[in-house]
């Protein structure tokens, strides 16, 4: 098997269940985002210090896998969309969300604007957070030029960038963190 397929030289990308688009397209560039966002927590994962965080980030990792293929299917199959596998569910809003309430109720948040940087980790996780955010951006304009975005994935990527910020806060622990402060 090989690694290439050419069919790509052409500026067109293929999209899951059929057809191609230009690597241009608002729809590349919504799942390509979410694409850098999932190698952003990869380094996340590899630099954390423990198995729970691994876990967690492992699981934010696969979860983003179904939001990039929600993104990336043909309009005309979404039918064949099976949830929580290709399809983002309002269950995985929730899950994010008792998270989020869980996470801030065991590690307090900061009052203050925070800097990143405290730890690789925590820093890791932030860079990841800001691409969550570019995602949204994206799928946000996928949907305002009349592309297929459901409520569920938009509501996703927001509370998946919320969790990010708790998870990056979690990481940094004692680690030193600069508040910011205006010049």
């Amino acid at each position: 098997m090989r690694i290439y397929t050419k069919t790509g030289d052409d500026g067109t990308t293929g999209l899951l269940y059929g057809g191609r688009i230009s690597k241009a397209d608002p729809a590349a560039e919504a799942y390509g985002s979410v694409d850098e966002a999932v190698a952003a927590l990869g380094v996340a994962r590899a630099a954390a210090p423990s198995s729970e965080p691994r876990e967690l980030i492992l699981r934010l990792q696969r979860e983003l896998f179904v939001v990039g293929a929600d993104l990336a299917t043909n309009p005309e199959q979404r039918a064949k969309l099976k949830a929580g596998v290709s399809l983002v569910t309002g269950e995985m809003v929730d899950g994010l969300e008792a998270l989020i309430d869980r996470l801030i109720e065991e590690h307090p948040l900061p009052q203050e604007f925070i800097v990143p940087g405290a730890n690789p980790v925590s820093a890791a996780l932030d860079l990841a957070r800001a691409l969550v955010r570019r995602a949204e951006r994206r799928t946000v304009e996928l949907r305002n030029g009349g592309g297929t975005v459901s409520d569920d994935l938009a509501r996703y990527l927001n509370r998946l960038s919320d969790l990010l910020f708790v998870v990056a806060r979690w990481q940094a622990g004692e680690s030193p963190e600069e508040p910011s402060r205006p010049r």
